[in-house]
């Protein structure tokens, strides 16, 4: 593998008495688009919340670019370079488009905000209208383009494409693809639109009962149906 990212070791953690990730360990290249799947309730979300330093580690640890970052809060992980985009998308209805990436910027100059029109041409179009004019796939444009004005180097996107038809999930994914491929950016998607997430992927997990029980190409995945059946009980459309 290349220069790692991020490396997960034997990672526990969950919410209450309930214990989600069970010693979860698995390692990323830098610059490495990685797919995250598996069943409901496996713990692939609470997998990028204990990254993000939204759930605490009961034992294990998290390196982020090589520094164990287990102890830090999410916004000391955010200045270093990662980046989150929930499932709830979090936007501010009450602000504008505009206002909403302004937001985002951090200490950069407003200037940055034209990197974010020529991610999604669509935004710039609405970029008077507010948060809650915008729909659903609009809303996770604009969630995606926030996070990415802090220039993180890794970006952990959870289901992105939940409830958005199929063209405009086909818009975001191209914008996913074409932020890889000029910016280098890393990206772990969790997704239950298996057959996107694993086009768009290099590399695929399938977790289950909060480990890794799957790891390898994702085009080899996609063309697994006996594991994806096994273990994510779905075959790929």
């Amino acid at each position: 593998m290349a220069e790692s990212i991020l490396q997960l070791e034997a990672v526990v953690a969950g919410y209450g008495p309930t214990t989600v990730l069970n010693g979860l360990s698995f390692e990323m290249a830098a610059q490495e688009r990685l797919a995250m799947v598996g069943r409901n309730g496996v713990g692939k979300t609470t997998a990028l919340r204990a990254i993000m330093g939204l759930v605490p580690l009961r034992s294990g640890r998290v390196r982020f670019n090589g520094q164990d970052v287990s102890a830090l809060a999410p916004h000391q992980r955010a200045a270093l370079g990662l980046g989150y985009v929930p499932q709830t998308r979090d936007i501010f209805p009450s602000l504008t488009v505009e206002e909403n990436l302004l937001a985002g910027l951090k200490r950069r100059s407003r200037s940055a905000l034209d990197e974010a029109y020529a991610l999604f041409p669509r935004l710039a179009e609405r970029r008077r209208n507010g948060g809650a004019q915008l729909s659903g796939g609009e809303q996770q444009m604009l969630s995606v383009a926030r996070a990415l004005l802090g220039q993180p180097s890794l970006l952990l996107l959870d289901e992105p494409l939940e409830g958005l038809a199929p063209l405009i999930r086909l818009e975001l994914l191209n914008a996913f693809r074409n932020l890889s491929q000029q910016t280098g950016i890393a990206v772990v998607i969790v997704e239950q639109q298996v057959d996107e997430a694993l086009g768009y992927a290099e590399r695929a997990l399938v977790l289950d009962h909060g480990i890794v029980v799957h790891s390898g190409g994702a085009a080899a995945l996609l063309d697994d149906p006996d594991t994806l059946e096994r273990w994510v009980g779905m075959a790929v459309h």
